[in-house]
């Protein structure tokens, strides 16, 4: 056989063994790619994505879509091609496991987890979107979740409604925590709730939930913190959280999104649709941000994914929260204008701009 001949053989089955040891070798990385994005003013599988029923609701036009992420599993295990490919293609990230999955978090554990911060996002989203249009909200401290074998246990359950504690009225949920670790853990502290059943009656009526009785529970010592191990905390067991009556019913319906990161193109959309006004004058508008009961935006994770995706389905404008604004600045889209948004009320500003036709007003995102 020619000495060239051999030569080329040699390095074909070098090549062939490296491509095949590549695909048999796993590492420990998963993959951020683009996800759907979801026009929140239009329809999902044939559906609404907001319907609104027992309130005046006004056409839209235009978009407001909110973007997603697509992930890898947690279970999924990629091989070296994957990864040298994923890092070497432009809509894509690859980034260690445990960014995505941290603790060794399931794939089951981190979507119920995101399903949770999704269906927490929408209610966030509903009471900034009214608050912004001065249209009043009941809000109330309630008891969330009941941890397993603690002293709360069989006595209070989630949704109990919670008046005050130790005679005094909790107005917020970090109320409750202040005030039973001013108990020492073995001493009693007193309860006044209204169980979840009856205010759960009490809302289907329309009518504020009457009621309450005291419960009294004997606290127990917080499991030790590594980082301040001397610390004798008094705790009962539950999570306050905070219950909202809307004055007419707004349903979100997105299947297979999980997260908190669409709460202000929820409210935006909810906004849109109350007001004869249409917000995006036609245009195409993304975005994302997490949004807080007062409206504060928040920052979110895979901003340069976001981007892709939004650019991909059309959008000229993407509403980015303020902590997101240098990573996505770095790396825009061609055609795609970055809009800075810390508020929903930023974000109505400047989506009046761009609907005047005023582009050169709206505060964008820089370097660093």
């Amino acid at each position: 056989m020619p000495r060239r001949t051999a030569t080329m053989l040699a390095s074909t089955l070098i090549l062939i063994a490296l491509l095949c040891a590549g695909v048999l070798i796993r590492v420990p990385y998963s993959e951020m790619s683009p996800g759907p994005t979801v026009n929140t003013l239009g329809d999902a599988r044939g559906e609404p994505v907001l319907h609104i029923t027992g309130h005046k609701t006004y056409p839209t036009s235009g978009n407001l879509n909110m973007t997603t992420v697509r992930v890898t599993g947690a279970d999924y295990d990629m091989n070296i091609v994957e990864a040298v490919y994923g890092w070497l293609a432009h809509d894509s990230v690859v980034v260690p496991h445990d960014t995505l999955y941290p603790d060794g978090k399931t794939e089951e554990e981190s979507t119920q987890e995101n399903a949770e911060e999704f269906s927490q996002s929408q209610e966030s989203a509903k009471v900034a979107a009214l608050e912004e249009l001065k249209i009043p909200v009941t809000s109330r401290v309630v008891v969330s979740t009941v941890v397993k074998d603690s002293a709360a246990e069989g006595v209070l359950h989630a949704g109990d409604v919670i008046k005050a504690v130790d005679g005094t009225a909790v107005e917020q949920p970090e109320d409750v925590a202040k005030l039973v670790t001013k108990h020492k853990p073995g001493e009693d502290v007193v309860f006044t709730v209204i169980p979840a059943r009856t205010a759960a009656a009490a809302e289907k009526a329309g009518k504020e939930p009457e009621g309450s009785r005291d419960v009294t529970l004997t606290t127990r010592k917080a499991p030790e913190d590594p980082s301040n191990p001397s610390e004798d905390r008094a705790i009962v067991g539950i999570q306050a959280g905070t219950d909202h009556t809307f004055p007419f019913e707004i349903d979100i319906k997105l299947a297979d999104v999980g997260g908190p990161s669409a709460g202000l193109m929820f409210s935006l959309g909810i906004i849109d649709k109350l007001t004869p006004d249409k917000l995006t004058g036609g245009k195409f508008i993304a975005g994302t941000g997490t949004i807080d009961d007062e409206g504060k935006v928040g920052p979110i994770g895979g901003i340069n994914m976001k981007l892709v995706g939004a650019r991909d389905a059309g959008a000229r404008y993407f509403l980015t929260p303020d902590d997101n604004c240098s990573a996505a600045a770095s790396d825009t889209p061609d055609g795609l204008t970055l809009v800075r948004v810390k508020t929903l009320d930023d974000a109505k500003k400047s989506l009046e701009k761009i609907r005047a036709g005023d582009t050169a007003g709206l505060p964008g995102c820089s370097k660093g």
